[in-house]
């Protein structure tokens, strides 16, 4: 099972007839293809994780490229699960959640200069 274009697909690849079943979510895209193979029938999941490299990071963060390389290099930025000739990868959640964070303490930051004092 893989996301694609905002779609969860799902494909059987052991028996004699192709079958493909997409969804919105995990969720009805594997209840779609319990529909197609039958309550009776074991299946394996395997789910490929949505991978970025530093472009797509850079995006996630509201970010140029510079930027997300600046962070890596100051090690604070998520550790990447492995770095290819191409460059770099993370896992998307895991940039989206550092994304989260880093917005948060942000928002606190400007919160917290925004008080005058007495």
């Amino acid at each position: 099972m893989w996301q694609t274009g905002g779609r969860y697909v799902a494909q059987v690849l052991d028996v004699p007839a192709y079958i493909e079943v997409t969804g919105l979510s995990r969720h009805e895209c594997l209840a779609e293809l319990r529909k197609a193979t039958g309550d009776d029938v074991s299946l394996l999941v395997e789910v490929v994780p949505d991978v970025v490299g530093v472009a797509e990071a850079a995006e996630i963060m509201g970010w140029d490229k510079r930027r997300v390389v600046t962070y890596i290099d100051r090690g604070s930025f998520p550790e990447p699960i492995t770095a290819l000739a191409s460059g770099r990868i993370w896992l998307r959640e895991d940039v989206e959640a550092y994304a989260h964070d880093w917005r948060a303490r942000r928002a606190a930051k400007a919160g917290s200069a925004q008080v005058a004092p007495l």
